[in-house]
């Protein structure tokens, strides 16, 4: 039988227009926003890859449910649904509402976190361990080996290294350790999932030590669906049953609603202990809003309980995984170097194998994020140096991964778009001699890659014009 093409598991109703621009004007707005892709505007984006947090498009259903949100200042029946929906999917008894993930990560922190602790954990996320060092605790890497190795087709690159745990545990002793902070679909490691073998051991060892697990499920379903492909043993399990499970091993969760939960804004908090549950209410009001809506209003918090239960139909998750697996294999075809194997969430572009011609100190992975930009319009995201910000030396990090991280919103772009996401990337690869490494011209104090400026350190442009007045891919 010969292999069917498949096709997104929706239909349009509503489009937005994409504005096309010219090179010139993508220079202007790139010179502009000091070479950072997040200061450019997205009037000046083609296609826009910076991020699948909050840019997902909502279902019809959703759309109906934010004409009946429940905007009362406390109670708002929107905020029982919500919680009831986490019950339902993920299991954890408690529930706080925050704006966003990060409003969950600053609770948890500053609950569970004494100054002097450590927080391991597979891999950091910059706000993840931004909180945790506001907290006065220190992020300890206890990610697997492979995980630093792009070219490394390990199946699950987000697994814990059990022995680097112990030995933190050893040398410091459990009471030392604040939590360990898990990670389902690792995004700094490319959106590499955890196994449930390793799930289930290493929060075995850390309970053994009476050291709580808290998980970032913020790409738990995404994880699900890579332990149902590749992990012996779960391949007939629904995707809502392992989501439980995964959840069932730990202590509570972060939640950004703005992935998983095909939403534009929101979060929340999940635990199992009511102590903790309390003292986090008590914070939230200080920082969010009160305890049934935590910043949210209650249209977003409808919305949200909806998208919760629609991101565990397997028909979505396949599709979501398979489009970015899509994109993923064209450019393995043509040679590009990515991280293997293909993510959940993204693609992620190898920098220092792209540009191996810069070096670290010249930021290739942002200087990648510019060539593209520059090339079609195209909006991608640095993950590497500077992301990777400073040491306690005020010396610049540069972490073994430095990457560039196409990220696809879900349900928004189409497989034409994937193809012409493709076609910029493999030009831009065709052309990677010419692309000029950067200089940092200002650095803000805190997560400067949000908003750092660049300039490049030779000429006036990161990837010189074509001799045509336009470049090859014109949007």
């Amino acid at each position: 039988m010969k292999k069917r093409s498949w096709a997104e598991p929706w239909k349009i109703k509503m489009v937005e227009p994409l504005r096309m621009t010219s090179r010139q004007t993508r220079e202007r707005a790139l010179a502009e926003a000091g070479y950072n892709t997040f200061l450019l505007r997205s009037e000046d984006v083609y296609i826009d890859l910076l991020t699948d947090s909050g840019t997902s498009a909502m279902s019809d259903r959703q759309w109906a449910a934010l004409m009946l949100g429940d905007e009362a200042y406390a109670g708002s029946r929107n905020y029982y649904d919500l919680e009831q929906a986490m019950r339902d999917v993920y299991g954890y008894s408690e529930f706080i509402p925050t704006h966003q993930g990060r409003g969950a990560e600053y609770l948890l922190s500053q609950l569970m976190i004494e100054p002097g602790q450590f927080v391991p954990g597979n891999m950091y996320f910059t706000t993840t361990r931004y909180h945790q060092e506001l907290a006065g605790g220190r992020f300890v890497d206890v990610i697997v080996d492979e995980a630093h190795d792009p070219s490394s087709t390990f199946p699950f690159k987000g697994n814990v290294c059990l022995n680097k745990l112990q030995g933190l545990i050893d040398e410091h002793g459990a009471g030392k350790i604040a939590y360990l902070s898990l990670e389902t679909n690792v995004n700094m490691a490319g959106g590499q999932p955890c196994s449930m073998k390793n799930i289930k051991a290493t929060c075995d060892l850390c309970h053994q030590h009476g050291i709580p697990v808290f998980l970032d499920a913020t790409r738990c379903v995404e994880n699900a669906w890579f332990i149902k492909d590749r992990e012996p043993g779960w391949a007939d399990r629904a995707i809502a049953e392992i989501v439980r499970e995964i959840c069932a091993c730990t202590d509570g969760c972060t939640m950004s609603g703005k992935k998983d939960s095909l939403v534009n804004i929101g979060g929340f908090l999940a635990v199992n202990e009511t102590k903790l549950a309390e003292e986090a209410r008590n914070l939230l009001v200080c920082h969010e809003g009160l305890h049934t809506y935590g910043g949210m209003a209650g249209r977003d918090m409808a919305a949200m309980a909806i998208g919760i239960r629609e991101s565990i139909e397997e028909d979505h998750i396949r599709s979501r995984v398979g489009q970015v697996r899509y994109l993923g294999q064209r450019l393995q075809h043509a040679g590009v170097p990515i991280v293997q194997p293909i993510g959940g969430h993204g693609i992620y572009l190898d920098a220092a194998a792209f540009l191996d011609h810069l070096p670290r100190e010249e930021f290739p992975a942002q200087a990648l994020a510019a060539a593209l930009y520059l090339d079609s319009g195209l909006r991608t995201m640095e993950r590497g140096a500077v992301s990777a910000g400073r040491d306690a030396e005020g010396n610049n990090i540069f972490p073994r991964l430095e990457l560039v991280r196409l990220t696809i919103p879900r349900r928004v772009y189409t497989q034409a778009h994937m193809d012409v996401t493709a076609e910029s990337v493999m030009e831009v690869w065709d052309r990677r001699r010419e692309v000029v490494g950067l200089r940092m011209t200002h650095e803000p104090v805190r997560l400067r890659f949000f908003q750092a400026m660049f300039s490049p350190t030779v000429g006036g442009t990161v990837l010189p014009a074509e001799s045509s007045p336009e470049s090859a891919v014109e949007c």
